[in-house]
């Protein structure tokens, strides 16, 4: 997936694209990959870096959404449920199961939501992860040996999966374009182009890095823009009325000794009506999500102090140590892009299904969903592409399709299981000069090899995308990230062949991101 070629390959084409995909999320990337693995021609354009967005700031759960369950959204658990089933299948070297625990304090609490667990259960049918039953006080213990002590009866424990958002985009992308599909980050939409009875016909798109404007043209055009879709449907009409109700979530990350086993808190209600999780992740601890409505959308938002001190108060009501804001390694924000309701009252009571909206000129705007359902919603998405562009209909075929990486033991292959069949490569190219065995920083995984890799197969532009999206580094610990900036930014320097202003901008420009990541 390099960068050049890709640009080759739009300048080559003389005919106008099939589809023509705005966004390179979880949805545009996953209808990229539908559409191309139909037949179709595709060309994918990204404004920053893939998964830059929302995308790469979830919660790192594939689940049916038990608190959807609560709503009484029956078929959009199920739903959810099954694409959960099918994205293991389709990714099992990044898609797990984890165990989780509901802590139980209240002599209804395992009755209440046993019942409700069990439901769940049932409802995943030959999908499921595994059955869900009631714990002991020392059962729950021994799985979560840090949870809150005083006045705990037990708990009860279901099956969801876990994965790693970012790593699984990068990975869609390139199956993507192993089905020929053309995908360009740093390529922002600046103009929708028309045909002369006003039916849109492509759009103009500047390339960032060199500073030109591109005239693709295309017989569909896809809003798959998350949270800015409006901006998109208001380049096509002005006047068009506000889709996106957009929701802020925060998520703090501490150090493992916080949740040192392998199993997951997840609190069922708390005082803002959401769900709470604390999740193992990477080495690490994660604590989420917030759920606050936001007017103002950025592809860096930044956390609130209250969100911040709700998560903090929240999470010491459940663990033994109470962490603090001196314990945070790292504060990484996301904007859910929920579908606006003419009568909400709070964006955690919306639903998470997606809508499909075509406008009169053409435009084929899909939004909301979550990344569970990605899959699902690029199908619809596609199988309206095709009728909207006149194309010859043909069957999805990503419910048995293998993402670029698969390999069902990918734990072989040690620190490197998540690259899946590309590990061994990745480990070859680690291995071939002792300087790229280095680790990058001493408290972060990666190791120098793998900035090389990002750069020459990954698409990888800038330092932010391999730190934040490549490898996790921001979200495991902002600050060391922000200390082995220079390092990475040297490196990449000289595999893409940039000067010391190119360097030096990079240093500054993540450390600035990386700041917004660090509470206080």
């Amino acid at each position: 997936m390099n960068r050049e070629n890709m640009l080759g390959r739009i300048s080559d084409r003389t005919e106008p694209w099939d589809m023509l995909i705005i966004g390179g999320g979880a949805t545009g990337v996953g209808v990229a990959v539908d559409a191309a693995s139909r037949g179709c021609s595709v060309l994918l354009l990204e404004q920053s870096d893939f998964g830059k967005g929302t995308s790469s700031r979830s919660t790192k759960l594939i689940h049916g959404g038990v608190r959807y369950l609560q709503q009484g959204n029956i078929s959009l658990v199920m739903e959810a449920l099954r694409e959960r089933g099918i994205l293991r299948n389709n990714a099992p070297h990044l898609v797990h199961d984890l165990a989780f625990i509901v802590p139980n304090y209240d002599w209804w609490e395992a009755p209440f939501y046993g019942i409700g667990l069990k439901i769940y259960d049932m409802l995943a049918g030959r999908y499921g992860f595994g059955p869900s039953k009631i714990l002991t006080k020392d059962e729950t213990l021994e799985r979560i040996p840090t949870i809150k002590r005083d006045g705990l009866r037990g708990g009860i424990i279901y099956y969801d999966g876990q994965f790693d958002d970012a790593r699984l985009l990068i990975n869609l992308a390139r199956t993507a374009s192993h089905q020929g599909a053309v995908l360009l980050n740093y390529a922002r939409v600046i103009t929708l182009t028309r045909s002369g009875d006003g039916i849109i016909n492509g759009v103009i798109f500047e390339d960032l890095e060199a500073g030109t404007e591109h005239w693709a043209r295309s017989r569909a055009v896809i809003n798959a823009t998350g949270p800015f879709a409006d901006h998109i449907r208001r380049m096509d009409d002005p006047d068009a009325v506000q889709l996106i109700s957009p929701s802020q979530g925060v998520h703090l990350v501490f150090d493992r000794s916080f949740l040192p086993g392998k199993s997951a808190i997840m609190v069922p209600h708390t005082k803002d009506g959401r769900v709470m999780f604390a999740i193992p992740y990477l080495g690490v601890t994660l604590v989420g999500t917030t759920d606050t409505p936001v007017s103002e959308i950025d592809l860096e938002p930044r956390p609130m102090a209250e969100e911040i001190d709700f998560i903090l108060e929240t999470a010491g009501h459940y663990l033994e140590k109470i962490p603090s804001s001196k314990d945070i390694l790292s504060v990484f924000t996301g904007i859910r892009p929920l579908v606006k309701t003419a009568d909400e009252k709070n964006t955690a009571a919306l639903s998470r299904d997606h809508i499909i909206h075509i406008s009169n000129s053409g435009l084929l705007t899909i939004a909301g969903g979550k990344w569970t359902t990605y899959r699902l919603m690029a199908k619809v998405c596609v199988n309206y592409a095709i009728s909207l562009a006149g194309l010859e209909s043909k069957p999805c075929i990503t419910e048995q399709l293998n993402i670029h990486g698969f390999h069902r033991t990918p734990e072989k292959f040690g620190e490197f299981a998540l690259y899946g069949s590309d590990a061994p490569a990745v480990q070859d190219l680690v291995r071939g000069d002792p300087i790229r065995q280095d680790r990058l920083h001493p408290a972060l995984p990666a190791r120098v090899g793998e900035v090389i890799w990002a750069v020459r197969f990954e698409a990888a532009r800038t330092v932010d995308d391999f730190l934040a999206r490549r490898t996790r580094s921001l979200l495991l610990n902002a600050r060391a990230a922000g200390e082995t900036a220079p390092k990475v930014a040297s490196i990449m320097a000289k595999e893409l062949g940039r000067g010391h202003k190119w360097t030096r901008d990079q240093i500054e420009s993540f450390r600035k991101i990386s700041r917004i990541y660090l509470p206080g």
